[in-house]
């Protein structure tokens, strides 16, 4: 009989902790923003070419701008639903293939690393964000 009411205390616990933790991330997750937004998109290749997409947008989220350049023709990605949310494996037809040589797009916001994936990242008025073509070195 102990033993059935500690296997139940312990499973209301831990249901209670997923509710806390789920509740915290609601709160401080990244808040998206409504309206026009001027933005920049930077997309750096493997020898660091850089192309460069300025205009505006009403788009909320990363991921929603880049469908935005999709439809105006001179851009493309392909991405896949992952664990962490969409995962870009190839933009403008240069693939990085992680499990091949460790290359990956990572998504840069203003100059520094981001810390969302691009349907995640909030688009908000002003800000440069960039593509870059890395390849990740064990040390």
């Amino acid at each position: 009989m102990k033993k059935n009411q500690k296997i139940i205390i312990s499973v209301v616990v831990v249901v209670a902790l997923i509710a806390v933790l789920l509740g915290v991330y609601a709160f401080f997750k990244p808040k998206a923003t409504t309206g026009s937004k001027e933005y920049t998109v930077n997309v750096v290749d493997a020898e660091g070419t850089t192309v460069t997409y300025n205009g505006t947008t009403d788009a909320q989220y990363l991921s929603e701008l880049m469908d935005e350049l999709v439809e105006e023709g001179d851009f493309s990605y392909v991405g896949e639903a992952g664990e962490y949310g969409l995962y870009i494996t190839t933009i403008n037809d240069i693939t990085a293939d992680y499990a091949t040589d460790g290359a990956y797009w990572s998504i840069y916001v203003n100059g520094e690393y981001g810390q969302y994936g691009a349907d995640s990242q909030p688009v908000t008025d002003g800000d440069e964000y960039s593509f870059v073509y890395e390849v990740y070195a064990a040390q």
